[in-house]
């Protein structure tokens, strides 16, 4: 058999996975979702801190509702950063989980924002912060103020140091600038963690996600730091009482919006330890495994732990209920770490062609760069060469980076060649395609000796899709192994036709031909396969 025999691992098929009692199709199976930092994405009102009027403004641009359109990104979801009200910029110290923080709008805005999000196709997620709140909530003050207080349990509390340790080692009894006591904070003295034994902690939390549901009317949550919720004794994280809790609030969510998205920040990338978050938790999780080796693919050629940390993803959770992504608002943008467009590129196609609900962070369509410290990471989105990038008409909250002038939207967006127009163009495809956004996927084996080429098949009951990604920096060519014709549904499947490439010529020469091993199945060629190349060749029946 023709394979990439220094994997270990075979082809197999998907594993369809349990799915909650009753669950239905749901929207965000279809979809991808862009990740937006409202601080910095536009400023309406000209203080140089973004808001949620002048991201409605710019909603267009995320998806114009028009499915003919080519000059929007084609994102069916957006998800908010913390819009709560909170103490700091990044706004994950919420101080008031019922409203809207005032340097973004108010509730109102944020309503419009989802009415008008809906009228173009686009849901609206926002991030919701259970594990801790902000130690100038009102809830941690009154407790620590008040030792009879009803919310001192709110939160754990010791009267002497206790010798343990963070989950990574670090300080997390922090002491109380009122009392001799300690208080623990998984992450920071003002971030304490909320204390999920008590009941009346689940309930009100509960609360919030049923009033940001019925009241404020979004879609569904991303869920922060889920590991963390309940430590029991010496663990602190991935805990049964933390699954617990995540299957009350999962429950609490689709019992009030059966329609609704979730999906949670688990960075274990361990699959034995994401599996102990399925079936009936969270919809979804984001596949931190995968994003790794994507990137470290596009960085250095070699194609092998992306098809490995692919195999494992598509072998072991739920078809279409893991996210991929490449980076996030915590870690170096993507150009940045891989400084050069062409694996940029590759990274994006890569990610784009994969199952479930793929995550793409603001800026990342036009190779914004950005490293730690956090605040480079979050600039204000580079709109044109106007003033302050487009973004305001004040001062901005942060400088933009400093490549803004050259690196901005207007400058891609009448170049068919550009990053931003190839994001468009893959979602697109995507979209108009239902093997692409929901199918099942099947990897494939191949004659490639270099490691530097992978190649799978996303496939729906009328048409498969034979995706090819040459992460390496020189030309390749590939056969694949026999694809029985059982893992195309329906099959009868004879024509091969070019969908997309990237370079244009990525993909040269080939076929596809009804052989193999006791005349049965398909076999798959390309003869020549572009540096940091990407092609999507559809197979259908004539």
């Amino acid at each position: 058999m023709l394979g990439i025999a220094w994997l270990g691992l075979s082809c197999g098929h998907p594993q369809v996975g349990v799915t909650p009692a009753g669950e239905q199709r749901q929207w965000w199976r279809d979809g991808v979702c862009y990740e937006v930092f409202v601080r910095s994405f536009a400023d309406a009102d000209g203080d140089g801190i973004g808001d949620l009027r002048g991201l409605t403004a710019r909603l267009d641009y995320i998806n114009d509702g028009n499915p003919q359109s080519s000059t929007d990104l084609g994102a069916n979801c957006i998800w908010l950063m913390p819009i709560d009200k909170s103490m700091s910029y990044h706004g994950y110290d919420v101080v008031d989980y019922y409203h809207v923080d005032p340097r973004y709008g108010t509730d109102d805005d944020f309503r419009n924002l989802v009415a008008e999000a809906h009228k173009r196709g686009i849901h609206v997620i926002v991030d919701f912060v259970p594990n801790h709140s902000g130690s100038q909530n009102p809830w941690f003050q009154a407790a620590l103020r008040d030792p009879g207080s009803p919310y001192r349990d709110w939160y754990r509390w010791s009267k002497t140091l206790p010798a343990q340790k963070g989950p990574w080692g670090q300080e997390a009894w922090h002491k109380s600038p009122v009392r001799d006591e300690y208080y623990y904070g998984v992450f920071w003295h003002e971030m304490p963690d909320l204390n999920y034994q008590n009941p009346s902690v689940r309930a009100e939390m509960q609360k919030v996600l049923t009033y940001w549901l019925k009241d404020m009317h979004a879609d569904g949550f991303r869920f922060d730091a889920i590991p963390y919720l309940v430590e029991e004794g010496n663990q602190l994280e991935h805990s049964p009482g933390t699954h617990d809790v995540l299957r009350q609030m999962a429950n609490t969510i689709r019992t009030e919006a059966p329609g609704s998205f979730t999906v949670g920040e688990m960075t274990d990338e361990s699959p034995a330890v994401m599996e102990t978050y399925y079936p009936d938790q969270l919809d979804s999780y984001f596949a931190f495994g995968l994003a790794r080796a994507t990137m470290n693919a596009a960085a250095t050629g070699s194609a092998r732990g992306f098809f490995k940390e692919v195999a494992l993803a598509n072998a072991r959770y739920p078809s279409g209920r893991w996210s991929p992504f490449l980076t996030n608002h915590d870690q170096p943008r993507v150009m940045t770490v891989l400084g050069d467009e062409a694996k940029a590129r590759v990274a994006a196609s890569a990610m784009l062609m994969l199952s479930g609900m793929p995550f793409v962070y603001y800026g990342e369509e036009i190779g914004m760069v950005g490293a730690k410290p956090d605040e480079m990471i979050r600039t204000p989105m580079q709109w044109s060469s106007a003033p302050n990038g487009g973004f305001t008409t004040g001062t901005p909250w942060e400088p933009l980076q400093a490549d803004w002038k050259t690196k901005n939207v207007v400058a891609q967006d009448s170049s068919s060649q550009s990053l931003l127009n190839h994001y468009r163009k893959l979602i697109h495809l995507r979209n108009a395609h239902p093997a692409l956004s929901s199918g099942q996927l099947t990897l494939l084996q191949t004659d490639d000796t270099t490691g530097t080429i992978a190649a799978w098949l996303r496939y729906s009951r009328d048409e498969a899709f034979l995706i090819v990604v040459n992460f390496g920096p020189a030309h390749g060519r590939i056969i694949t192994e026999t694809v029985p014709p059982g893992s195309l549904s329906g099959g009868g499947l004879s024509r091969i036709e070019s969908a997309y490439a990237d370079p244009d010529h990525a993909c040269v020469g080939g076929g596809l031909f009804n052989k193999g091993f006791g005349g049965n199945g398909l076999v798959l060629v390309i003869n020549s396969v572009e540096a940091h190349g990407f092609c999507a060749r559809r197979l259908s029946r004539r």
